[in-house]
C-alpha cells in the first residue's frame, strides 16, 4: 500500500478517489469532502477538521482519530468501515452505510447519527444526542452508554447487550428488538413496536411499553414505572418486585411480584384474554 504521512492538506477534495493508501499523521484542514470515493484506506491518527470527510467510500479502517465539529454530516453512503479508539464531536455522522462498525468510540455529539444504516456492530460507545439509530437494522449492540431521546426509532432487527440508555422514546415503530441485561430509563418505551424481548433489564418509565404485539420480558425488574402495558398485545412478562401501575392490557400474561393498581376501563377490550398474576 502507498503512504500518507505527517501532511497537512485542505481545499476542496484533496485526496478525491485516493485508492490503497495508509493515511497517518495527517491533519485535514478546511475544504469538503477530503476523501470522497476512497477505497481500501487505513487512517491512524488523523484529523478532520471539516465538512463530508469519508462520503461513497468503501473498505475503511479508521483508529486513534479526531472527527472535530465541523467534520459534521462526515460519513455518508460508506460501505465496510470501522472505527476504532477514536473521538466524534460532529453530528449527523453514517447516513445510508452497510457494514459499519465501531468499538470504543465516544460520541459527543451524536444527534440525528447513524440513519439508514445496514449491518452495524457498535461496542464499548458513549453517546450523546438525540435521534441516534433511525431505521437501521442488523445491529448488533454491547456495552453502549446512551444519553439522548428517541434512539433507535423505526430499527429493524436490534440485539443489545449490557449497556445504558436515558432516553425518551427508546425503541418506537420497531420489530425484532431483543435487550440483554440492560437498564433504560425514559418515558413512553418501545411504543408501537412488534416483537421485543427484554431479558435480565431494570426499565424506569412514564407510561413504557405500550402499544406493543409481541413483548416477552424474563427476569426484569421495573422502577418508578406507571400505565404499563396500555392496548399491548401478546405479553409474556415476568417481573420481579412491583410495578406501580398496569392499564388496559389487551391479551398475554404479566406476573409480578406486586402491583399498586390495576386499571381496566376500557369497554372495548375482553379481560378475559388477560392474565395478571401476583405473588404478593
Amino acid at each position: 500500500m502507498d503512504e500518507i504521512t505527517d501532511s497537512y492538506f485542505d481545499g476542496e477534495r484533496p485526496l478525491f478517489g485516493t485508492r490503497n493508501t495508509v493515511i497517518k499523521g495527517v491533519t485535514f484542514g478546511e475544504g469538503e469532502s477530503p476523501l470522497k470515493e476512497g477505497r481500501d484506506l487505513e487512517l491512524d491518527d488523523v484529523l478532520f477538521t471539516w465538512k463530508y470527510p469519508l462520503w461513497y467510500c468503501k473498505h475503511v479502517k479508521v483508529t486513534n482519530t479526531i472527527f472535530e465539529t465541523m467534520s459534521r454530516s462526515g460519513i455518508w453512503y460508506t460501505d465496510d468501515i470501522t472505527i476504532t479508539d477514536s473521538s466524534i464531536q460532529a453530528p449527523k455522522q453514517f447516513r445510508r452505510c452497510s457494514g459499519v462498525t465501531l468499538d470504543h468510540v465516544h460520541f459527543s455529539n451524536a444527534e440525528e447519527t447513524l440513519w439508514t444504516c445496514k449491518n452495524v456492530r457498535l461496542t464499548n460507545l458513549t453517546v450523546n444526542g438525540d435521534y441516534f439509530g433511525m431505521s437501521s437494522e442488523n445491529i448488533y449492540v454491547d456495552h453502549l452508554d446512551l444519553i439522548g431521546n428517541y434512539c433507535f426509532d423505526g430499527a429493524k432487527n436490534v440485539e443489545v447487550h449490557n449497556s445504558r440508555l436515558v432516553s425518551k422514546d427508546a425503541f418506537w415503530n420497531c420489530e425484532n428488538v431483543t435487550i440483554y441485561d440492560s437498564k433504560i430509563s425514559g418515558e413512553y418505551l418501545a411504543w408501537n413496536t412488534k416483537n421485543i424481548t427484554l431479558i435480565n433489564c431494570t426499565i424506569e418509565s412514564n407510561q413504557g411499553l405500550c402499544y406493543i404485539d409481541g413483548l416477552t420480558m424474563k427476569n426484569c425488574r421495573t422502577r418508578r414505572t406507571d400505565l404499563a402495558f396500555e392496548y399491548c398485545k401478546n405479553i409474556d412478562a415476568e417481573i420481579k418486585g412491583g410495578i406501580m401501575s398496569i392499564k388496559n392490557p389487551v391479551s398475554g400474561k404479566i406476573k409480578v411480584d406486586h402491583v399498586d393498581e390495576i386499571i381496566q376501563d376500557d369497554p372495548e377490550i375482553d379481560f378475559s384474554k388477560v392474565t395478571i398474576e401476583t405473588s404478593k
